[in-house]
């Protein structure tokens, strides 16, 4: 339980700082949702941040998970910050390049094309923040959670601050002549703030690594950088696969709607909102990844390791079906995180809840084959689930819109766990509890389904609400029950359990 323990406290440092990052990111969410003069403009920017987790991957081409594999060979590791640092560096500067020499064809691929600067920034946005991977990766190896925690933090209020600025502040007090003009112009489209304030976030975190990056010497080993490609390559069709399966849905959705383009970028905007309010569920899942990777590389050399795993996907899934509930069941309240315009879409939130409760088993999932060196599996997983994305959603976004987004989300990522589990056991056995963490995921299901239709029978909040900590009370109960002799080994709670 002591390893439990450490991934706890790792998940709280790295995990938390990415937790707070996020919120305070997510704060953007109702503001703009309320903010924005029309919601083809929140789908302009749904449009914008599908694109750039593609490029992202393209950009650190696995290496960062590389950094963590070979971090945990002390053998292995000789100038390893330094490889992996200079690789990046010189591929960003390439790759920028070639984007910059394309960036009308990527805006006429999202369909914004009569927008070159919002263009140009999101290329910059990429560039900037793949230079940072490495020295966060560094941060993350070397066990130095406040300056970590302090550079995602740092940024993203200031990307608070700026959108705040430019889309509440400069339009109330703008005049022609003042400091204001200077700087902000009402004609342009408020699409182009958003990215520039993403854009200041970029500079001012690159700015807490100025440390790191001086770190970085002239020393780079060519033996080390071969092998790290090699266990690196197939990561990047794991990556692609994961955002066209997270994020390519909003530039599909664009491209198969019926309708015009303003009425294809609305419900590009809705559904973006929407997905939103799975926040409890991905900001976990985020929080997870950061710290479970190095973790479990570095867990992997003691005594049966798989036991340990089959611990940790017990306790995770356990907090994301909370997760669940607390979102499902209180949607009636939650709503009002987006604007009146954005919630004609709220039919898709359990949808992707779930969708992402698959999601973050996968990820669980995935160790077997990074401790193996069989990451081409993870690619081919990934790359079926991405085939299956597309082909659900070119046949069914016509008739059902951004439903038919959620359900393909949902099926992909039921398909790639599932498929993951399969070869997982063959290759690398862990015994996962999978008859027991089934049961937990069917009970929430059921309460689920209890809530709406009480609740469809009788619509009142206050009563949704009631009845909503009712049921949550009612799981809760039930888990202290079943999980009882589990949750007594727990740090803190575990006095309590041992006591009932």
């Amino acid at each position: 339980m002591s390893n439990i323990k450490k991934l706890a406290g790792e998940t709280l440092w790295y995990g938390g700082s990415t937790i707070v990052a996020r919120l305070l990111n997510y704060l953007l969410t109702p503001f703009l949702t309320y903010n924005m003069t029309h919601v083809s403009d929140y789908g302009k920017i749904g449009l914008i941040y599908s694109l750039i987790p593609i490029f992202n991957v393209i950009f650190t081409y696995g290496f960062e998970t590389a950094y963590f594999r070979f971090a945990s060979n002390k053998e292995g590791n000789k100038n390893l910050y330094n490889t992996a640092a200079i690789s990046l560096f010189a591929s960003t500067v390439l790759f920028t390049l070639l984007l910059w020499l394309n960036k009308h064809f990527l805006g006429q691929v999202i369909g914004l094309e009569e927008f070159p600067t919002i263009i140009k920034m999101m290329i910059l946005i990429i560039a900037i923040d793949t230079f940072s991977a490495i020295p966060f990766a560094k941060l993350r190896q070397d066990g130095r959670p406040i300056k970590y925690a302090s550079a995602k933090i740092m940024g993203i209020l200031a990307n608070i601050f700026f959108t705040w600025f430019y889309i509440k502040i400069c339009p109330k007090y703008y005049a022609e002549g003042s400091w204001i003009s200077l700087i902000y112009d009402p004609a342009v489209n408020q699409v182009n703030y958003v990215v520039l304030a993403n854009l200041i976030q970029s500079i001012i975190t690159l700015a807490f690594l100025f440390r790191e990056i001086l770190q970085v010497k002239l020393e780079f080993n060519k033996v080390l950088w071969k092998q790290m490609m090699v266990y690196a390559a197939p990561l990047i069709l794991v990556g692609m696969g994961g955002v066209i399966n997270d994020t390519m849905n909003r530039i599909m959705l664009k491209w198969w709607l019926v309708g015009d383009v303003d009425f294809a970028e609305s419900q590009v905007g809705i559904y973006n909102a929407c997905a939103k309010l799975a926040i409890l569920i991905t900001l976990f899942i985020q929080a997870f990844k950061m710290s479970a990777e190095p973790f479990f590389f570095k867990q992997a050399e003691s005594g049966n390791p798989q036991k340990m795993y089959a611990r940790v996907m017990k306790f995770f899934v356990i907090i994301l079906t909370f997760a669940f509930l607390g979102v499902a069941l209180y949607l009636p309240i939650w709503k009002y995180f987006i604007g009146e315009k954005y919630r004609v879409g709220l039919g898709v939130v359990p949808i992707l809840l779930m969708a992402n409760i698959f999601l973050g088993i996968y990820y669980n999932l995935t160790v077997w084959y990074k401790l193996t060196n069989k990451n081409l599996y993870g690619a081919y997983i990934t790359l079926f689930g991405s085939l299956i994305s597309v082909v659900v959603n070119y046949l069914f976004i016509p008739k059902y819109g951004l439903v038919a987004c959620a359900w393909s989300t949902l099926i992909v990522y039921a398909v790639m766990m599932v498929l993951s589990y399969y070869y997982g056991q063959k290759y690398y056995p862990i015994p996962y509890a999978w008859k027991k963490l089934t049961a937990y995921l069917s009970i929430v299901l059921l309460l689920f389904f209890i809530h709406k239709g009480i609740t469809t029978l009788l619509p009142n909040v206050i009563f949704s609400t009631l009845l909503a900590t009712l049921l949550l009370a009612a799981y809760c109960w039930f888990l202290t029950i079943v999980e009882q002799k589990e949750f007594s080994k727990l740090p803190v709670v575990g006095k309590y359990f041992k006591r009932v």
